[in-house]
């Protein structure tokens, strides 16, 4: 199987809140709970911190620049003479101020939700400073636009300092760092002057660290809930679109991603950028919005987060997990989770492949006995993808692949 993204193995431990009824990512560095099994190993080796700005106060403790808030968004006010690829635009910019996750970060994760129409663009860039401090360059993650022709969406270039370098959609730490920014600029063609606004920007600052011999976790309330998430196999779109990564066995990301819209009634379709026949065209359509111009691919997380957000309505974002104990809570709130994993032969029973080394699929339910049900894209057929996965390998090839990575999509 083609990677999504290929990755080393990683660690990392969450924070996460269930609030008003959906779960979104809330600030505080992690510590896994005190009854769990491999609890101490785990609190005194690895960490996380999930934090993002969405309001109106959030925007006002960071330094605005030609923009303003509106309605708990991010839009263009006054803003400056700028370029971008030789082009004329007006920008303005929005920096964060400083978090300070806790711990030692050793790898930073932005997401993001917004609006951009016509020739606009975000571009998204990060810093972050040692507890000697040191502070990194700005090193700049994205461009990314819904559908806009004039700037293709990419990530951008590694750049590299003494301090940290650009991987695809992850900013690594080459020492630990212990504050981080996130800044974030919205371009608007001068002529046409379309709307751009940015409705919440943030990242997991994560401190990685060996699985270990860490314990199974426990199975909790989700067991025996599933959620009636549509199956769609990314096998049966090979040889699709090869400007978009050529469908089949490098869509997994866009074809998960998919399937968790199809779950709450979103991309119904028509689609005209798709040839009429094709079935479940949402999956080609999905490959096309969320296709990273400069990666090559589809399986940048946070350009399948931004895409989701700008039709899902509700949060949408990149995060990590500590555990499928923390996933269960996800199912039980009607939640479905993409996650990212990889594994060699004989590492995950009844999968339809037999190796990865990266590779997305959908966690939607637990069987009563905690195992794992799930839709992985990689089924031959759609009536192929719906799988149950055991609770122990599911987990271990998750957590050593990508630290327990997922897309939280919530409506």
């Amino acid at each position: 199987m083609a990677p999504s993204l290929v990755r080393r193995p990683l660690l990392a431990v969450p924070t996460l809140a269930l609030l008003a009824g959906a779960l979104s990512p809330v600030t505080g560095p992690a510590s896994a709970d005190p009854g769990a099994p491999g609890a101490a190993e785990r609190r005194a080796t690895s960490a996380i911190q999930h934090t993002s700005w969405s309001k109106g106060r959030d925007w006002r403790a960071g330094t605005m620049r030609g923009v303003r808030t509106a309605k708990g968004s991010l839009l263009l006010k006054k803003p400056r003479p700028g370029k971008l690829h030789g082009r004329a635009y007006e920008a303005g910019s929005w920096t964060s101020p400083w978090a300070a996750p806790g711990f030692g970060a050793t790898e930073l994760i932005p997401s993001w939700e917004a609006v951009t129409t016509g020739d606009s663009v975000v571009k998204v860039a990060v810093r972050a400073r040692t507890a000697d401090g040191r502070t990194s360059s700005w090193d700049s993650m994205a461009e990314w636009a819904l559908d806009n022709p004039a700037v293709r969406r990419r990530s951008l270039a590694s750049q590299a300092d003494d301090l940290g370098r650009v991987n695809v959609d992850t900013w690594v730490a080459a020492t630990p760092v212990t504050q981080w920014q996130v800044r974030v600029t919205l371009y608007r063609s001068a002529a046409t002057k379309p709307l751009v606004r940015v409705d919440r920007i943030g990242a997991v600052a994560s401190a990685i660290a060996p699985r270990g011999n860490a314990p199974t976790s426990t199975p909790g309330p989700g067991a025996g809930t599933v959620l009636d998430v549509p199956t769609y196999s990314q096998m049966t779109h090979g040889g699709h679109y090869p400007q978009w990564g050529g469908g089949g066995e490098a869509w997994c990301s866009p074809t998960s991603t998919a399937m968790v819209l199809g779950y709450y009634g979103l991309q119904p379709g028509p689609f005209p950028d798709i040839t009429a026949g094709h079935a479940d065209a949402q999956v080609d359509h999905t490959a096309r919005m969320v296709y990273d111009h400069a990666y090559g691919g589809t399986g940048n997380w946070a350009f399948n987060t931004a895409f989701a957000s700008t039709l899902a309505g509700g949060d949408a974002y990149v995060t990590r997990l500590r555990d499928l104990r923390e996933a269960e809570d996800y199912v039980v709130a009607g939640v479905p989770l993409v996650i990212s994993v990889a594994f060699g032969a004989r590492q995950l029973t009844g999968a339809p492949i037999s190796a990865s080394n990266g590779h997305l699929l959908v966690v939607v339910g637990f069987e009563a006995d905690g195992d794992v049900v799930v839709n992985d894209p990689a089924g031959a057929s759609n009536g192929a993808v719906r799988r149950v996965y055991d609770r122990a390998e599911l987990e271990d090839v998750w957590l050593d692949a990508s630290g327990g990575t997922a897309y939280v999509i919530n409506r």
